[in-house]
Protein backbone atom coordinates (compact mmCIF):
# COMPACT_ATOMS: atom_id res chain seq x y z
CA UNK A 1 0.00 0.00 0.00
CA UNK A 2 2.87 2.45 1.07
CA UNK A 3 4.15 1.98 -2.82
CA UNK A 4 1.08 3.06 -3.81
CA UNK A 5 0.56 6.19 -2.46
CA UNK A 6 4.05 7.20 -3.25
CA UNK A 7 3.87 6.68 -6.61
CA UNK A 8 -0.23 7.81 -6.85
CA UNK A 9 1.75 11.04 -4.98
CA UNK A 10 4.42 10.96 -7.42
CA UNK A 11 2.27 11.18 -10.12
CA UNK A 12 -0.41 14.06 -8.40
CA UNK A 13 0.92 15.42 -5.90
CA UNK A 14 0.50 18.71 -6.52
CA UNK A 15 -3.81 17.84 -7.18
CA UNK A 16 -3.29 16.01 -3.92
CA UNK A 17 -1.98 18.97 -2.23
CA UNK A 18 -4.30 21.50 -3.97
CA UNK A 19 -7.12 19.91 -2.61
CA UNK A 20 -5.84 19.24 0.89
CA UNK A 21 -4.74 23.08 1.01
CA UNK A 22 -8.84 23.82 -0.12
CA UNK A 23 -10.66 21.41 2.46
CA UNK A 24 -9.10 22.83 5.13
CA UNK A 25 -9.09 26.48 3.91
CA UNK A 26 -13.40 25.65 3.12
CA UNK A 27 -13.39 24.01 6.72
CA UNK A 28 -11.91 26.53 8.93
CA UNK A 29 -12.52 29.80 6.70
CA UNK A 30 -16.24 28.58 6.74
CA UNK A 31 -16.19 28.51 10.37
CA UNK A 32 -14.41 31.80 10.40
CA UNK A 33 -17.35 33.48 8.27
CA UNK A 34 -19.92 31.73 10.71
CA UNK A 35 -18.17 33.25 14.01
CA UNK A 36 -17.09 36.86 12.75
CA UNK A 37 -19.65 38.16 10.13
CA UNK A 38 -23.06 35.97 10.56
CA UNK A 39 -23.40 34.83 13.95
CA UNK A 40 -22.77 38.97 14.98
CA UNK A 41 -25.14 39.72 12.33
CA UNK A 42 -27.58 36.84 13.80
CA UNK A 43 -27.75 38.46 17.27
CA UNK A 44 -29.50 41.86 15.79
CA UNK A 45 -32.43 39.51 15.35
CA UNK A 46 -35.11 40.54 17.99
CA UNK A 47 -37.67 37.34 17.79
CA UNK A 48 -35.93 34.73 19.67
CA UNK A 49 -37.81 31.90 17.29
CA UNK A 50 -36.28 33.30 14.10
CA UNK A 51 -32.96 34.08 15.40
CA UNK A 52 -32.41 30.52 16.36
CA UNK A 53 -34.20 28.94 13.55
CA UNK A 54 -31.87 31.18 11.18
CA UNK A 55 -28.85 29.96 13.21
CA UNK A 56 -29.94 25.95 13.10
CA UNK A 57 -30.31 26.75 9.18
CA UNK A 58 -26.75 28.42 8.37
CA UNK A 59 -25.16 26.10 10.97
CA UNK A 60 -26.58 22.89 9.74
CA UNK A 61 -26.02 24.45 6.14
CA UNK A 62 -22.37 24.75 6.96
CA UNK A 63 -21.79 21.76 8.90
CA UNK A 64 -22.84 19.84 5.29
CA UNK A 65 -21.09 21.60 3.35
CA UNK A 66 -17.60 20.68 5.04
CA UNK A 67 -18.52 16.97 5.73
CA UNK A 68 -16.93 16.01 2.77
CA UNK A 69 -14.09 18.37 3.05
CA UNK A 70 -13.36 17.03 6.28
CA UNK A 71 -13.31 13.19 4.46
CA UNK A 72 -11.00 15.07 1.72
CA UNK A 73 -8.80 16.25 4.14
CA UNK A 74 -8.28 13.56 5.94
CA UNK A 75 -7.88 11.45 2.75
CA UNK A 76 -5.42 13.47 1.45
CA UNK A 77 -3.17 14.08 4.56
CA UNK A 78 -2.74 9.88 4.46
CA UNK A 79 -0.73 10.77 0.66
CA UNK A 80 0.77 13.54 1.45
CA UNK A 81 2.38 11.64 4.96
CA UNK A 82 3.26 8.71 3.32
CA UNK A 83 3.90 10.48 -0.35
CA UNK A 84 6.26 13.14 0.84
CA UNK A 85 8.68 10.89 2.76
CA UNK A 86 9.08 12.67 5.74
CA UNK A 87 9.20 9.05 8.01
CA UNK A 88 12.82 9.22 9.62
CA UNK A 89 13.10 13.56 9.19
CA UNK A 90 13.59 15.89 11.87
CA UNK A 91 9.97 17.01 10.57
CA UNK A 92 8.12 13.72 11.11
CA UNK A 93 6.67 14.61 14.71
CA UNK A 94 5.14 18.11 13.05
CA UNK A 95 2.82 15.56 10.90
CA UNK A 96 1.33 13.31 14.19
CA UNK A 97 0.46 17.08 15.27
CA UNK A 98 -1.40 18.36 12.07
CA UNK A 99 -2.61 14.59 12.59
CA UNK A 100 -3.71 15.06 16.11
CA UNK A 101 -5.23 18.76 15.56
CA UNK A 102 -7.60 17.64 12.33
CA UNK A 103 -8.70 14.85 14.70
CA UNK A 104 -9.50 16.61 17.63
CA UNK A 105 -10.99 19.02 15.57
CA UNK A 106 -12.69 16.08 13.54
CA UNK A 107 -14.29 14.86 17.45
CA UNK A 108 -15.48 18.44 17.78
CA UNK A 109 -17.28 18.93 14.67
CA UNK A 110 -19.22 15.67 15.14
CA UNK A 111 -19.93 16.29 18.75
CA UNK A 112 -21.12 20.01 17.33
CA UNK A 113 -23.58 18.37 14.47
CA UNK A 114 -25.13 15.88 16.68
CA UNK A 115 -25.75 19.15 19.23
CA UNK A 116 -27.02 20.82 16.09
CA UNK A 117 -29.16 18.03 15.20
CA UNK A 118 -30.94 17.83 18.58
CA UNK A 119 -31.31 21.27 18.94
CA UNK A 120 -32.84 20.86 14.98
CA UNK A 121 -35.37 18.53 16.40
CA UNK A 122 -36.30 20.39 18.97
CA UNK A 123 -36.80 23.38 17.89
CA UNK A 124 -38.84 21.37 15.30
CA UNK A 125 -41.66 20.23 17.91
CA UNK A 126 -41.28 23.90 19.21
CA UNK A 127 -39.08 23.67 22.97
CA UNK A 128 -37.19 26.60 21.67
CA UNK A 129 -35.41 26.85 25.46
CA UNK A 130 -34.12 23.35 25.18
CA UNK A 131 -33.26 23.63 21.53
CA UNK A 132 -30.99 27.06 22.74
CA UNK A 133 -29.30 25.04 25.41
CA UNK A 134 -28.23 22.00 22.95
CA UNK A 135 -26.19 24.72 20.72
CA UNK A 136 -24.88 27.32 23.48
CA UNK A 137 -21.28 26.14 23.41
CA UNK A 138 -21.02 25.99 19.94
CA UNK A 139 -20.39 29.87 19.26
CA UNK A 140 -19.21 30.16 22.40
CA UNK A 141 -16.78 27.98 22.49
CA UNK A 142 -16.56 24.97 20.44
CA UNK A 143 -16.45 27.02 17.44
CA UNK A 144 -13.59 29.12 18.47
CA UNK A 145 -12.01 26.37 19.81
CA UNK A 146 -12.06 24.85 16.17
CA UNK A 147 -10.94 27.82 14.45
CA UNK A 148 -7.41 28.50 16.86
CA UNK A 149 -6.81 24.55 16.26
CA UNK A 150 -7.11 24.94 12.49
CA UNK A 151 -5.22 27.89 11.86
CA UNK A 152 -2.53 26.12 13.99
CA UNK A 153 -3.33 23.17 11.84
CA UNK A 154 -2.36 25.22 8.86
CA UNK A 155 0.16 27.15 9.96
CA UNK A 156 1.99 23.54 10.84
CA UNK A 157 1.23 22.80 7.11
CA UNK A 158 2.53 25.36 6.09
CA UNK A 159 6.05 25.13 7.99
CA UNK A 160 5.92 21.06 6.10
CA UNK A 161 5.45 22.45 2.85
CA UNK A 162 8.10 25.29 3.40
CA UNK A 163 8.15 28.35 2.56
Amino acid sequence: MREFITTFFGQYGTVIVFFHVLSAVIWVGGMIAIHVAVHPSLQSIDNPKIKLGKTLQIVGKLFHLVIPFIILLIITAVFMAVGLGFKGTNLYWLIHVKESIWTIMTINFIYMYIQRAKAQKLFDIGDLKAAKKRVLLLPNLLLPINIILGLGAIYAGVTLRGI
